[in-house]
């Protein structure tokens, strides 16, 4: 089992802690590399003029390896680039965190709050939530005010503000289950656990442990994407025609063994 991580900015900032997480988290089959994308793309994805930027390097990037992955996972949560990137990953799924985390959330309770970095970025992960069919089971979504730049600066008052928001979701909104809305959210979901007795959906490892799973499904069954109607593929020539095929756009990549693993 392969899986390519794609973090969809201008930073490997955070590509070593990705890593790590998913590398100590895996089945002992899996294998996790981790790609971003050159300094002269956006280092965040908070504005929509940005994922418009990024989109053409993640479909890119998919259509290359297509045949080299079993999974790739887009780590943002608005999903940027999801449907594009589906109709050319050829046999190979591709996952997104929001979608996957709402798939986690409805298994495991009635009702679900996001816990978002800003106002800024609720109406498109609104939006996403009723695409999905989500949108009854949606208590709220409570912004931190915190930046994708923000949440790892100080973990400890990070964790204060999440665990404070996400009380208030379960007691003033009626949460059965939180969600944590952004990729850079990692490593707080157990002690918000621990603390307020729900359970906290962390949006790294949702979509990678979904790939997993579907990965394995593909392989085993021939549950692979549908190629069919909306999901049909483009042209294998038109797509090479239209630059598809072009050197992908790398800024960083991290392979399997580069990965150090943390315990």
């Amino acid at each position: 089992m392969k899986i390519l991580w794609i973090n969809p900015v201008g930073t490997d900032r955070y590509d070593r802690a990705i890593g790590a997480l998913l590398k100590r988290e895996a089945r002992e089959e899996t294998e996790v590399d981790v790609v971003s994308l050159p300094q002269d793309r956006p280092q965040h994805l908070e504005y929509h003029a940005y994922e418009a930027i990024v989109t053409p390097d993640i479909v890119r990037l998919v259509y290359a390896f297509r045949k080299r992955y079993d999974a790739f996972v887009i780590g943002c949560f608005y999903d940027v680039a999801l449907r594009e990137a589906r109709e050319v990953s050829a046999e190979a799924v591709v996952l997104a965190p929001c979608q996957s985390s709402l798939v986690h959330a409805a298994h495991l309770g009635n009702s679900f709050s996001v816990l978002v970095g800003r106002q800024k970025w609720i109406p498109k992960m609104q939006e996403n939530v009723r695409s999905y069919g989500c949108a009854d089971r949606l208590a709220s979504m409570r912004a931190l005010e915190l930046g994708v730049q923000d949440f790892q600066r100080d973990p400890e008052a990070t964790a204060r503000r999440m665990i404070e928001e996400g009380k208030k979701a379960v007691e003033e909104d009626g949460a059965e289950v939180l969600v944590l809305g952004c990729t850079i959210e990692f490593g707080f979901y157990r002690e918000m656990q621990e603390r307020l007795g729900v359970p906290v959906i962390d949006a790294v490892l949702s979509p990678f442990k979904l790939a997993e799973s579907l990965g394995e499904t593909a392989r085993r069954f021939g549950w692979g994407p549908s190629r069919t109607g909306g999901s049909q593929a483009p042209p294998e020539e038109e797509a090479a025609r239209w630059g598809l095929a072009c050197e992908p756009p790398i800024g960083s990549f991290l392979g399997f063994a580069e990965i150090p693993h943390e315990d």
